[in-house]
């Protein structure tokens, strides 16, 4: 099963529409505004709340939580290791590893290949492709999927801060 996730440009808040191979609407996710930590409602195609992504703040490595049906389901937490991120998903037998610069991303489990997560270049806005193994594991597979964009973004906006931090500095020096 594949399904298609496409981030709304130009919005107050975080938002990304989920479509099927067909080009059918499945799921939006809607982040809240005003909120501290990043949270994140799931809705099916008929409005129904599937799921809630929320942030677990004052952690030293960024952790999300998914849960489906008021049920915390599992935990993903990245992980530091040399020259590579991956992603642990406690509460699971599954893992996340893969080509992080290149965006492509294997979600495994014992059995195999759980989901491959493809974020496609040179588009408008955040756009993702998920090869999903198990149809059951849509909703799961999709609330994990966007809980690592989410640790990317925050990874761009630090970089993006350190960068600024420097070019100040530089600018002090010279003075």
């Amino acid at each position: 099963m594949k399904l298609y996730m496409k981030q709304k440009v130009l919005s107050w808040r975080e938002k990304f529409f989920i479509k099927d191979e067909e080009g059918n609407d499945c799921y939006t996710i809607k982040g809240e505004v005003f909120s501290i930590g990043r949270k994140l409602h799931v809705t099916n195609a008929a409005g129904k709340e599937v799921a809630f992504i929320h942030q677990k703040i004052m952690a030293l490595r960024p952790r999300f939580f998914v849960e489906i049906d008021g049920k915390e389901v599992c935990e993903i937490v990245r992980e530091y290791k040399m020259f590579k991120q991956n992603y642990r998903i406690e509460g699971l037998p599954w893992h996340m590893e893969g080509d992080f610069a290149g965006h492509d991303y294997n979600l495994k489990s014992n059995d195999g290949i759980v989901m491959n997560l493809t974020k496609k270049w040179f588009s408008w806005g955040d756009s993702y492709e998920l090869d999903i193994a198990d149809p059951q594991n849509a909703v799961l597979c999709l609330c994990i999927a966007m809980a690592i964009e989410l640790v990317l973004q925050e990874q761009e906006e630090e970089e993006s801060d350190d960068i600024e931090v420097r070019n100040r500095l530089n600018k002090n020096k010279g003075k």
